[in-house]
């Protein structure tokens, strides 16, 4: 009997160092700061109820899963290489892969969420693979003067890239509160912090507003909701850019049409959407999409986050078939292929 109390005490024990472990080697550095109305002091949270499900509810989709169909691996067609540089009011975009975009406009180049890595994992051996290569190669990026980082999740805050842009290109990365820190303990400086309804400039004619998203936070076991989510608009003199980031549907849409909008060119999410039941809080549907750029009537609306990760039930093709049905022969919300570079008019 005392002996198989000892077993399970020193399981118990060493269960509980390997979670510490883990967590101190996978959590992000948590935010300390004043107290607002989407921060608690510890932890951030969206400006509507709370929808987010919890481990149980993790276990459930697990469980139940009907994971949609994907090729193993998918090649891109030959792409031609963007300008060094747009000029003036003109804009141009390019959709690299998942939630990465070239964005190019009054002469400067804007990458957001830049994912060149094999998995968005925090190991180089397990996690989300990439089902095709980045439409762009890293080499053939022109100059990137800024960076967006929407949020800390692997798909969309990928260090070795950041690493990289930092060593070859050294832009300036603009980040959600808290997670500057992350970055500095990688190396990668000249990095700016922004709360909801922030601006930086950079340039003279060229702002950046970071604005609200409805999602979460994390990277390891202990810091959930511990840095804040985001999306962005890009205040440029042709007309403004919104990238949405990780959302699901809210009254910050609203909000932001109404100080920001019309729109030039809105980038929108349609992927990671299935199983409804566990996607919705936190991911736009297709037909959630489409009704979106009914809303905000930009000029153009670009598809993003789908296609490169296996990360929800949906298959390869589904969000961009959904999409399309949605949207009923709509020619001004763009599906570009990876690597397919267009001028917004």
């Amino acid at each position: 009997m005392l002996t198989t109390l000892v077993i399970i005490v020193s399981s118990a024990v060493v269960l509980a160092l390997i979670y510490l472990l883990a967590d101190r080697a996978l959590s992000a550095p948590r935010y300390r700061g004043p107290r607002t109305d989407h921060f608690d002091g510890r932890r951030f949270h969206n400006l509507e109820p709370p929808e987010r499900k919890g481990f149980i509810d993790v276990l459930r989709w697990q469980l139940t899963s009907k994971r949609g169909r994907w090729n193993e691996w998918t090649d891109n067609d030959p792409a031609s290489l963007p300008p060094p540089r747009v000029g003036g009011k003109e804009l141009r975009v390019t959709f690299v892969n998942h939630a990465t975009v070239l964005i190019q406009t009054g002469g400067v180049n804007i990458l957001t969420d830049p994912v060149w890595s094999e998995r968005v994992s925090p190991v180089t051996w397990a996690g989300p693979k990439r089902h095709r290569p980045p439409g762009l190669r890293f080499e053939d990026l022109p100059p990137i003067d800024v960076v967006l980082i929407s949020h800390n999740h692997y798909d969309h805050l990928d260090i070795e890239t950041l690493v990289r842009l930092r060593e070859e290109h050294r832009p300036r990365f603009l980040v959600g509160l808290g997670n500057r820190a992350l970055l500095d303990a990688h190396e990668v400086s000249d990095v700016t912090e922004l709360d909801w309804w922030e601006t930086a400039n950079v340039s003279e004619r060229l702002g950046v507003m970071c604005v609200p998203a409805k999602h979460f936070s994390g990277r390891g076991l202990g810091d959930a909701d511990a840095t804040l989510w985001c999306g962005y608009v890009v205040r440029a003199p042709g007309g403004n850019v919104y990238f949405a980031g990780d959302t699901g549907m809210g009254s910050h849409f609203a909000e932001i049409n109404k100080r920001f909008g019309p729109f030039r060119l809105a980038l929108l999410p349609i992927g990671a959407y299935l199983p409804v039941w566990f996607m919705h809080p936190v991911h736009l549907s297709p037909g959630e999409a489409a009704e979106l750029h009914k809303t905000l009537k930009p000029r153009v609306s670009m598809a993003i986050h789908f296609g490169t990760f296996a990360l929800g039930d949906d298959g390869e093709f589904e969000p961009v078939d959904e999409l399309r049905r949605a949207l009923n022969a709509e020619s001004r919300f763009w599906v570009l292929e990876q690597g397919e570079g267009r001028d917004v008019p």
